[in-house]
């Protein structure tokens, strides 16, 4: 079982300057969903990075099977890093 979940930003809750931040969670029950549910969740957010081109991926591992894919300007556009929540 995989569940995802996508957070935003309401437009209405953000100054106009600042860009829409976006997260992806995720949790899997088995190793084997592990691969392909971060190469799904990292091909969207590719998508909305490349819209404004202002910066990279960060996915951490929060636990084994938790993890979060997101937005990040600390890391450079076109770049995917990743990290272990301490």
């Amino acid at each position: 079982m995989t569940t995802t979940t996508l957070e935003r930003i309401p437009a209405a809750a953000k100054p106009a300057e600042v860009p829409e931040l976006r997260s992806i969670s995720l949790e899997f029950s088995s190793a084997s969903e592990v691969h392909a549910g971060l190469e799904d969740a990292v091909a969207e957010l590719i998508e909305v990075a490349a819209k404004d081109a202002a910066c990279g991926i960060l996915v951490t591992r929060l636990h084994p099977g938790r993890y979060t894919v997101a937005l990040d300007e600390s890391v450079p556009f076109g770049e995917t890093y990743e990290s272990f929540a301490a």
